[in-house]
C-alpha cells in the first residue's frame, strides 16, 4: 500500500515536474491534489521540453493513470488548451480521470481576481489573476460549482444564480463593472462539461481501490509548503493547502495509507509574487541565479525572486510535512561560485531565531545569519553518484542535509531527465 506525497518544500519552482516524472516511472498513479492551473511544472523528456500547469506531471507517461483529485480547482477551458497542445505533439490523455467533485474555475472567477486585485493596488497578493482565489473562496461559501453539476442544466442554473447574486452586486456597485449574464454563463458551462464528462469519475474510489490492491499511487502538489494557506507566509500564500496532509483531504485518501513524504528543495530559493523572503538578493548575485538557473515561470513568464539556500525554512518545511527524503534540484546553478551562503537562522531586531517564527511580522523583519561553504567550478551535469561529486559539492549537500534535519535522496544535476544522483531510493 505505498502512498507517496511529492511536495515542494520552499515557495515553489523547485523542480516538482522533474521529480514527479522520475519517481513516476516506477508508480500506477499520480494524483494533483490542489491548486488550479496557477501552478507550473517543467518536464524534459530528452530533447523535448514539456510545459504543464493543470495537468498532472505524470501526463507524460503513458504506462500509468495520471487523476486530478478534488482538492484541485479546474478551469475547463485551460484544461483543454493542455490537452490539445500535448496530443498534438503526440501526448496521448485519454487516460486522465478527473475527480466529479471537483470545483470549477468559471469565467466570473478569473473576471473577479482581476479587479479586486487592481482594487487592492499597493496591498495587492500578487496573484496570477486566473481565477483561482475566487473558485476556493466560493467552495468555501459554499456557493461553488463542481464538476458533477455541469451536467444538470437546471441544477447548474441555479447555482450559477446563486454565485452570481452578490458578486454582479459588487461587479456593479463596488467596481463599476457590468453584471455577469447568467444564462450566457451557464450555457457556457454546460458545453465545456460536454467536453469533460468522459474524463469525470470518482477518483477517491479508485485511488482508494488501487491502494488497496498494492499498486502504488504518487501525490503530486502544486505550489509548496510556505504558500500553504494555513502553514506559509499569510496573506502572501496560495488559496489551497499544498502541504502533505492536503494529499488527504484533496483526493480522498486517509493519512494512514501514506507511507513516503519527499519534500523537493532548490540548492538556492526562489519564490514568485508579494510577501516576505529573507535570503533574496538584490545584487548582481540574485541576477547571475535568474541567469543561470533560467528561473521565469513557467505559466506566467514572471522573473523570480532569487535568494541563498535558507535552512530555516527547510527545517520547518521537514516538520510541518513530515518529510522522510529530499530533493534537492538545481545544484548545477551553482557551479562557478568560489563560496556558497547557507542562511542557518534569523536576526529579528537583535534576537536569534533558529526556527520559523510564528510571528509573520517578525518573519516579515527577518535578516539572514549566514554561513558560508565553498564552492566548486568542475562541470557536475555527467556525475552519476555522490562520490563522483567535487568533495566541495560533496561537503555543501552534506551540510544542507544535517541542517534540514531530513536525509537528502536525490539530487538534480542537469535540466535533463538523466541528470540526477540518487543517494537513497525514493520507493522501498
Amino acid at each position: 500500500m505505498p502512498g507517496i506525497v511529492l511536495i515542494g518544500a520552499q515557495w515553489g519552482d523547485e523542480g516538482k515536474g522533474k521529480a514527479t516524472d522520475l519517481i513516476g516511472t516506477k508508480v500506477d498513479y499520480v494524483a494533483r491534489f490542489n491548486g488550479g492551473n496557477n501552478a507550473g511544472h517543467s518536464v524534459v523528456v530528452g530533447d523535448e521540453s514539456y510545459a504543464l500547469h493543470l495537468l498532472p506531471s505524470g501526463i507524460i507517461n503513458p504506462h500509468l493513470t495520471p487523476v486530478i483529485g478534488n482538492g484541485v480547482v479546474v478551469d475547463p477551458e485551460v484544461l483543454f488548451q493542455e490537452i490539445d497542445g500535448l496530443e498534438a505533439r503526440g501526448i496521448d490523455c485519454s487516460h486522465l480521470l478527473v475527480s466529479e467533485a471537483a470545483h470549477i474555475i468559471a469565467p466570473y472567477h478569473r473576471t473577479l481576481d482581476k479587479v479586486t486585485e487592481r482594487f487592492l493596488g499597493k496591498h495587492k497578493i500578487g496573484t496570477t489573476g486566473r481565477g483561482i482565489g475566487p473558485a476556493y473562496a466560493d467552495k468555501i461559501n459554499r456557493v461553488g460549482i463542481r464538476v458533477h453539476d455541469l451536467f444538470n442544466e437546471q441544477h447548474l442554473h441555479d447555482k450559477v444564480e446563486a454565485s452570481l447574486h452578490q458578486k454582479n452586486q459588487m461587479l456593479v456597485k463596488l467596481y463599476n463593472r457590468r453584471p455577469i449574464d447568467v444564462d450566457q454563463t451557464t450555457e457556457e458551462l454546460l458545453k465545456l462539461g460536454e467536453r469533460l464528462k468522459p474524463y469525470v469519475a470518482n477518483t477517491g474510489l479508485i485511488l482508494n481501490k488501487a491502494l488497496d490492491e498494492g499498486k502504488t499511487v504518487l501525490f503530486e502538489g502544486a505550489q509548496a509548503t510556505m504558500l500553504d494557506v494555513d502553514h506559509g507566509t499569510y496573506p502572501f500564500v496560495t488559496s489551497s493547502n499544498p502541504t502533505a496532509g492536503g494529499a488527504c483531504t484533496g483526493t480522498g485518501v486517509g493519512p494512514t495509507k501514506i507511507t513516503r513524504v519527499i519534500g523537493v528543495s532548490k540548492a538556492y530559493v526562489t519564490r514568485v509574487g508579494e510577501g516576505p523572503f529573507p535570503t533574496e538578493l538584490f545584487d548582481e548575485s540574485g541576477e547571475w541565479l535568474r541567469t543561470q538557473g533560467h528561473e521565469f515561470g513557467v505559466t506566467t513568464g514572471r522573473p523570480r525572486r532569487c535568494g541563498w539556500f535558507d535552512a530555516v525554512v527547510n527545517r520547518y518545511a521537514s516538520q510541518v510535512n513530515g518529510l522522510t527524503d529530499i530533493v534537492l534540484t538545481k545544484l548545477d546553478v551553482l557551479t562557478g561560485l568560489e563560496e556558497i551562503p547557507i542562511c542557518v537562522a534569523y536576526d529579528v531586531d537583535g534576537e536569534r531565531y533558529d526556527d520559523m517564527p510564528t510571528d509573520q511580522a517578525a518573519f516579515a523583519a527577518a535578516k539572514p545569519i549566514y554561513e558560508t561553504m565553498p564552492g566548486w567550478s568542475e562541470d557536475i551535469s555527467n556525475c552519476h553518484s555522490f562520490d563522483e561529486l567535487p568533495a566541495t559539492c560533496q561537503a555543501y549537500v552534506k551540510r544542507l542535509e544535517e541542517l534540514s534535519n531530513c536525509r537528502i535522496s536525490a539530487i538534480g544535476t542537469g535540466p535533463q531527465r538523466d541528470h540526477i544522483i540518487s543517494v537513497h531510493s525514493l520507493i522501498d
